[in-house]
């Protein structure tokens, strides 16, 4: 039976390297609502947020050294869509002190 339920992932710390902020199952399909963005630290940061297609090789930017002011939050609202197995990740250009929030729609088959 195909369900729908909303979903809220977060991420708080260092994101100097690659971390994965939503991981879709076997079985879904996710629709990401909105990605919030905040620094922390009083430090500019530019960050990419891409996408993964579950370890194959190819990565998808959403966007590319994006600059985020000291103290400031970047929100993305366009939808876009997620298969099984994709990663949804962010990595900042040095060590950052970020925190990310994704609203999402996890939609079963």
């Amino acid at each position: 039976m195909a369900s729908e339920v909303l979903g809220l992932a977060t991420f708080r710390g260092d994101a100097s390297s690659v971390q994965a902020l939503l991981t879709v199952t076997a079985g879904h399909t996710y629709t990401v609502l909105s990605v919030t963005i905040c620094e922390t630290a009083g430090n500019a940061e530019t960050f990419n947020l891409l996408i993964d297609d579950g370890g194959g090789g190819s990565d998808t930017y959403i966007y590319h050294t994006q600059a985020l002011g000291a103290k400031e939050t970047f929100e993305h609202t366009g939808k876009f869509v997620m298969n099984a197995a994709d990663h949804l990740s962010i990595i900042t250009a040095s060590t950052s002190d970020i925190d990310v929030v994704v609203s999402y729609l996890d939609q079963t088959l």
